[in-house]
């Protein structure tokens, strides 16, 4: 069968959607991924995987109806001349305007991914309620015909049903979108004291909370390394250049940028840390444990399930600052426990997070594959 594998964000198709792509591969399909960066920087990248490659003009951010309906176009033209038999799409745009243009072309086999919801769902202004009506009206419509749909926590898909988006018979949960555990092998915690963000800089993820942490904890032990990685966004919540270099400058984090391998980041942090507001399930921090660190992150959804019981690290509630300094201080005065966490950390992402086990059932779920049962 030919798969049609489609997101608004190019980067993060080639760098968190490649072990399934090529799950897809391995059972014997031909893949296409779709995005909306320019074919002549992706093609050869993705070739060289055995997958091809196309683009799409889609804007990830803004509401802007004249560019939806170009991308509610070229959707439907690509798939007039691809023809593919079935389609995976994530991503907000590319779900609602790839379910609408599937419907349109007659392709029934559309497997959407709600990967997180996104400010939209959190606030509750009146400018965020008309938005996330028209959002839940587009969802619907886009969804409609969808055989199954994954979700990565509960509490999305209890909105989703809240909202009457889709039913809970056709929705499948999944433990996120899996970690490579080869690629991310365990490796012993580092001598020095570190923490670690990984996070496109947006307020939504938490990095201004993590960044003030880091201030007060550099001011009480000013030998604790504080390092963030990431790029800056376009969402409408994105922290702009000037905000965070008041950071660097005094020393409170030190900043690389966006980072196409952040492996070695990792394996120099004694905790990960992810303050965010809202998550599906957040993938660095199922990379981090993968690694073997402690997880200091948030009480919220996506976010608590990473966490369970505290096995594997300490969960915060959401914005609040005294609490993550208090956590930060509490595992770095204590190395056995972040040893033991660390550890947790493994086992948990062998238990629940293999990217194979999570693939497996993406493939049982789309009939890519017999299912177990089957077999």
């Amino acid at each position: 069968m030919k798969i049609l594998v489609l997101s608004s964000f190019t980067t993060s198709l080639f760098w968190f959607r490649i072990d399934m792509m090529q799950s897809f591969l391995q059972a014997g399909h031909e893949v296409l991924a779709v995005a909306e960066e320019p074919e002549e920087l992706w093609e050869n990248k993705f070739a060289a995987l055995g997958i091809r490659y196309r683009s799409i003009p889609v804007q990830r951010n803004g509401m802007n109806p004249l560019k939806d309906l170009q991308t509610l176009r070229a959707l439907k033209t690509l798939m007039k001349e691809e023809k593919p038999d079935k389609i995976f799409a994530y991503q907000a745009k590319t779900v609602i305007y790839g379910g609408m243009a599937a419907a349109g072309c007659g392709i029934t086999e559309f497997y959407p991914l709600i990967a997180g919801l996104g400010s939209i769902f959190l606030s509750d202004d009146l400018k965020t309620r008309l938005v996330r009506k028209i959002l839940v009206t587009e969802y619907k419509y886009g969804m409609r015909k969808t055989p199954k749909a994954f979700f990565q926590n509960e509490n999305d898909l209890g909105v989703f049903i809240k909202h009457g988006i889709i039913s809970g018979d056709r929705a499948v949960i999944l433990n996120g979108s899996g970690v490579n555990l080869d690629k991310f092998p365990q490796k012993p915690l580092p001598e020095e004291f570190a923490l670690l963000c990984i996070s496109r800089l947006i307020r939504d993820k938490g990095v201004m909370e993590y960044l003030e942490a880091c201030r007060i904890l550099k001011q009480r032990h000013p030998q604790v390394r504080c390092m963030l990685v990431g790029p800056f966004d376009t969402n409408p919540s994105a922290i702009q250049k000037e905000e965070l270099q008041g950071y660097i400058d005094d020393g409170s984090i030190e900043y690389f940028g966006e980072q196409k391998n952040v492996q070695p980041y990792l394996e120099q942090c004694s905790i990960y840390v992810l303050p965010s507001y809202h998550e599906g399930t957040p993938k660095t921090v199922l990379e981090a444990m993968a690694t073997g660190r402690p997880i200091l992150t948030t009480d919220a959804p996506g976010c608590r399930q990473t966490v369970p019981e505290g096995r594997n690290g300490i969960l915060v509630p959401v914005k609040s600052i005294p609490a993550l300094v208090d956590a930060m201080e509490q595992l770095m005065t204590d190395a056995a426990m972040c040893k033991g966490m660390g550890c947790e950390s493994r086992k948990l992402a062998q238990e629940r997070y293999d990217v194979r086990i999570i693939n497996q059932k993406i493939l049982e779920t789309m009939k890519l594959i017999p299912t177990q049962k089957e077999h």
